[in-house]
């Protein structure tokens, strides 16, 4: 059985080593094996196994959209037309290839999809928009909450 199929199967050491690429992935493994009291080679078969179970499922810079002249941030409702599965496996398609979009949930409660999408600007936003959901025949309506600011982006998850 594979660790991605065993979720509990995640021992202790893993859990401390998953805690700290969390907060720095560019750590060197011989500094994450000093602190998690394993050998450099243990830590590094054990991030190599975790990948290749898709627990650790990429190595990503958080970068600041204002640093980048990305000054929307939009936090988008979808709701679709209906819930059918080539409808929605459509909407997850366009959404997960539009590079505008940085998250995508399918949900429940009403609406279909949450989206963030950041954007240079209103023309662009606009621009996205008619693309992804004034355009797209399977999008009943969609709502758009711009925010004001950027409390909190790219944080860890808590590991047990």
């Amino acid at each position: 059985m594979s660790r991605k199929n065993a979720p509990g199967s995640l021992d202790a050491f893993d859990r401390a080593i998953l805690r700290i690429v969390q907060r720095d992935n560019r750590m060197p493994q011989r500094q994450i094996a000093e602190r998690v009291n394993l050998s450099a080679a243990a830590v590094q078969r054990r991030i190599a196994a975790m990948e290749k179970a898709g627990i650790i499922i990429g190595n990503h810079a958080v970068v600041d959209v204002r640093a980048v002249s990305l000054g929307i941030t939009a936090i988008v409702e979808v709701y679709l037309k209906d819930e059918r599965l080539e409808t929605v496996d459509n909407a997850k398609a366009l959404f997960r290839n539009a590079p505008e979009v940085q998250q995508c949930y399918y949900v429940t409660g009403g609406v279909s999809f949450m989206l963030i999408i950041v954007s240079a600007d209103m023309t662009s936003y606009e621009a996205t928009t008619r693309r992804l959901f004034a355009q797209n025949d399977s999008v009943a309506g969609y709502r758009s909450l711009i925010a004001l600011d950027r409390v909190k982006a790219g944080s860890e998850i808590v590991i047990p």
